[in-house]
């Protein structure tokens, strides 16, 4: 099927949940396009925030190190987490404080977008964090994390080198650097 512009628009013929998860859940969707069935599964999840720290004029980052099951190894990142009834704005100042133990006086929304669109309905949206003020971190109870205040360039560097390999945080800090120069 085709709408007014000629993009092509898929029919749900059938939906189902297939599994109900702590933090998302998987739906099994077939799809009819011009009388053939396609099958896919798609990851259903809230949504998620990803913010980006900035000290000293947007001179310095705060990064975060924790470990990440799925990888099987320590990551640097930035401070992100999962939507939870909230805004997304609400919950970049929930995330931001839990985790690295920093308050914001300014958080400003400066891009959203899809993780993997091609399978999964997790929308991110990306904030800039500044006027940092030391408050008390409360990670979660499976959230060992370290942080680090590293010079700007320095994580871009670190983007380069290959030690920064998480999607959100490579994204986040690269639109940073090319479109919102840092401040």
């Amino acid at each position: 099927m085709h709408t007014e512009n000629g993009a092509v628009m898929l029919v749900v013929k059938k939906s189902e949940e297939v599994f109900s998860g702590v933090l998302f859940d998987v739906k099994r969707v077939v799809l009819e396009d011009d009388g053939q069935e396609i099958l896919r599964e798609i990851v259903v999840h809230p949504g998620a925030v990803a913010i980006v720290p900035l000290f000293d004029g947007g001179d310095k980052v705060l990064l975060i190190e924790q470990f990440r099951i799925a990888a099987n190894r320590e990551l640097y990142e930035i401070p992100a987490g999962t939507l939870e009834d909230e805004s997304p704005e609400s919950c970049a100042a929930r995330e931001l404080e839990e985790e690295t133990g920093y308050r914001a006086r300014t958080l400003r929304k400066v891009a959203q977008f899809y993780l993997a669109p091609g399978y999964s309905t997790e929308l991110l949206h990306v904030f800039v964090a500044e006027g940092l003020e030391a408050s008390k971190p409360s990670p979660e109870a499976d959230e060992k994390i370290k942080t680090h205040l590293v010079q700007f360039d320095d994580a871009v560097e670190m983007i380069r080198k290959g030690e920064i390999v998480d999607a959100k945080t490579i994204a986040s800090l690269l639109l940073v650097e090319r479109f919102y120069g840092r401040r």
